[in-house]
């Protein structure tokens, strides 16, 4: 039976789901965060440390700016009212991606929630936003140039967003869309992917327990042979 240590999730399908239920895109951005605290706890519940989730891609800019508006604020709202239960339930919250656009408050929000569960041990949740894979990349690369360091494979994930943090066991992409979409390229290339037809808002807690229980019973060679 595989170990699991790892979940990363792209959560896909939020935005249709609001327009099919009223029209409102933003709608189902809300009721993502639902699905979100489900997830987190079962993800406790079954012992997995890390869960790394795609909250705002660095493509996501060329979203209608009143949306875009939206999502910053959710966040602002979920980490405002959430933070204390999460801290209260030992999890520990990290984010990567590029901070320069991001707006000040929101900035101080953060490094607030990052500094006070830092410590904490249960789960660490790593949020993913203004992130994009790509960007990550060159900036690992440009990390090594400016240190000097020879480029080898640890001194490259040593200076990715992700380092210390292992490399996903599963990815899951909710919404009906098979691509990865410049998420964690680098982490996932040895990861397996489970595309799922359901929306976001839609994905329930069993669907979460069926994917482990596949995972669990998949044979993983990482490019070697497995005696029958």
């Amino acid at each position: 039976m595989n170990p699991l240590k790892h979940v990363a999730i792209i959560m896909d399908g939020n935005g249709r789901w609001g327009i099919k239920k009223n029209n409102n895109r933003n709608l189902g951005h809300r009721e993502a965060l639902k699905v979100i605290e489900k997830i987190v706890y079962k993800s406790i519940s079954e012992k997995i440390q890390f869960l790394t989730l795609y909250t705002f891609s660095t493509e996501n800019w060329k979203r209608p700016e009143n949306e875009v508006n939206f999502l910053f604020n959710l966040l602002k709202k979920f980490l405002g009212t959430r933070i204390n239960k999460l801290h209260n339930d030992n999890v520990c919250l990290k984010f990567i991606g590029n901070r320069k656009k991001l707006k000040k408050d929101l900035l101080k929000q953060i490094r607030y929630c990052e500094k006070l569960t830092a410590f904490n041990n249960k789960i660490k949740i790593i949020i993913a936003l203004n992130y994009g894979s790509q960007d990550e990349i060159i900036y690992a690369a440009k990390q090594l140039e400016k240190k000097k360091l020879k480029f080898t494979k640890n001194n490259f994930e040593n200076n990715l967003h992700t380092k210390y943090i292992p490399n996903p066991d599963i990815l899951i992409r909710t919404g009906n869309t098979n691509r990865l979409s410049n998420f964690l390229l680098w982490q996932l290339a040895y990861t397996e992917i489970f595309f799922e037809k359901k929306l976001w808002p839609d994905f329930k807690v069993n669907d979460f327990s069926r994917i482990i229980k596949l995972f669990k019973k998949t044979r993983r060679n990482f490019g070697g042979i497995v005696n029958e």
